[in-house]
């Protein structure tokens, strides 16, 4: 995962269009394949580790561990660490986290009915 560099247009142009724009702001917070999955799963409640790992069956440690940090770091989840041997960590959305449940329903409701458009428009006999 690689950082545009501060110093760049590029981020420049992100910066000033996420300013602009509240849902662009938000997109980039909860933007990308992981953070949204992460949401989607602590939408139920509370997971640890292992349990967020085996549910995202590809992503790696290093990338769930990276993800995990960044939505804490934005305030959309939180990380308790229990003084237990072993220890126990587990990860919960935050007030803000949770208010995400019912953007991500939608967006579950959407993906189902562009994934059929998308199915019926591949059905569909080629024209000549």
């Amino acid at each position: 995962m690689t950082k545009i560099k501060e110093t760049s247009t590029n981020f420049a142009n992100k910066k000033a269009l996420s300013d602009e724009c509240p849902e662009i702001y938000a997109s980039n917070t909860i933007g990308g394949q992981w953070a949204l999955a992460i949401c989607c799963y602590l939408i139920n409640g509370k997971l640890r580790f292992g349990e967020l790992r085996k549910k995202l069956n590809t992503i790696t440690e290093r990338m769930l561990t990276l993800q995990l940090r960044r939505l804490e770091e934005d305030r959309i989840i939180t990380r308790t660490v229990y003084a237990e041997v072993p220890p126990r960590v587990e990860y919960e959305l935050t007030e803000i986290g949770y208010k995400l449940k019912p953007i991500i329903l939608e967006f579950e409701k959407w993906g189902k009915e562009h994934k059929e458009i998308m199915r019926d428009k591949e059905a569909e006999p080629q024209k000549v």
